[in-house]
């Protein structure tokens, strides 16, 4: 995956709280949905804490991108001018990301699609979702509308699962974290009850269609138009769609338990998809470059 050298590269889709204690929420507790099954070993976290009702009865419900919050993009505005800089860097790669990814979902959704960040964080960090964690692997809260991710997780994604990695395997789960916030835009979270687990559960299906989002984004990457009218993304190779593939295989439910955990796999525990789907769902959408065809929610072949 190469980014464009001369484009320029925009920011403010990214929060760098890696330095300042992190962001802060007022209020409000929601569903926090895991980077598909990209947790630490043994913990596919999909649920940190309870869903926020409507707000009502006295609940404070969390407003906005954050209070008192604690980010500071300066250097990172220095460092990440240009695709250059994504191609010589992880954070300025990601940068180029989040725009590209959002710059896609807004000409498919026009004014429907809101555009939101991506917080850096190190270590843990608060939310509207409650604490959060490099060990809960990427993740977004729609409570703050925000996605967090611990760039180290790059690292532990290849060290750890074994994937081989690559830039546009990250590039996968920034765009499977902002599939979740299309998701919350469109009220699909609504149809899934927190906490239920299984191999047809609507968990299993909300992350299936998150990756499927992601393959339509990747289909069009090399297409979509920044602000300049020309694409921040140049190149995505044969090779870059095999190893999300590959890293797909390495983030299934069964996968993680056989080889990171117990090494009994039980579907009840499913609450991401099995390897298999997870690369099915992933092709569906790469293949048909339409999210139309990612509603797992109309079909009982899951794959």
């Amino acid at each position: 995956m190469r980014y464009r050298e001369s484009g320029s590269l925009d920011t403010s889709g990214v929060r760098d709280a890696r330095g300042g204690g992190g962001l802060r929420g007022g209020g409000g507790r929601g569903l926090a949905v895991g980077g598909g099954g990209l947790g630490m070993v043994g913990l596919v976290v999909v649920v940190l804490l309870q869903v926020l009702g409507d707000g009502g009865g006295g609940v404070p419900t969390f407003s906005g991108l954050g209070q008192d919050q604690s980010v500071d993009n300066s250097a990172l505005a220095q460092e990440c001018r240009t695709g250059a800089d994504a191609n010589d860097s992880v954070e300025c790669a990601v940068v180029a990301d989040v725009e590209s990814i959002q710059d896609y979902w807004t000409g498919v959704l026009g004014g429907r699609y809101e555009r939101t960040e991506t917080t850096f964080f190190t270590g843990s960090i608060q939310t509207a979702c409650g604490a959060g964690s490099s060990g809960s692997g990427p993740f977004y809260c729609p409570a703050d509308q925000l996605v967090y991710i611990d760039l180290t997780f790059f690292d532990q994604l290849r060290e750890q699962f074994g994937a081989q990695g690559g830039l546009f395997v990250d590039a996968y789960v920034l765009a499977h974290e902002y599939g979740h916030h299309v998701q919350n835009l469109l009220g699909t979270n609504a149809r899934v009850t927190p906490g239920e687990s299984g191999p047809t559960s609507g968990s299993v299906r909300l992350e299936l269609q998150a990756d499927c989002y992601a393959g339509a984004w990747a289909t069009h990457a090399e297409t979509v138009p920044d602000d300049s009218g020309q694409p921040l993304i140049a190149d995505i190779t044969d090779d870059d769609i095999d190893r999300a593939l590959d890293a797909a295989a390495r983030i299934g439910d069964d996968y993680i338990q056989e080889n990171l955990g117990s090494g009994t796999v039980d579907q009840e525990a499913f609450t991401h998809g099995s390897s298999e789907q997870r690369q099915k769902w992933f092709r569906t959408g790469y293949e048909t470059g339409d999210p139309a065809r990612c509603d797992t929610f109309a079909t009982d072949d899951l794959g």
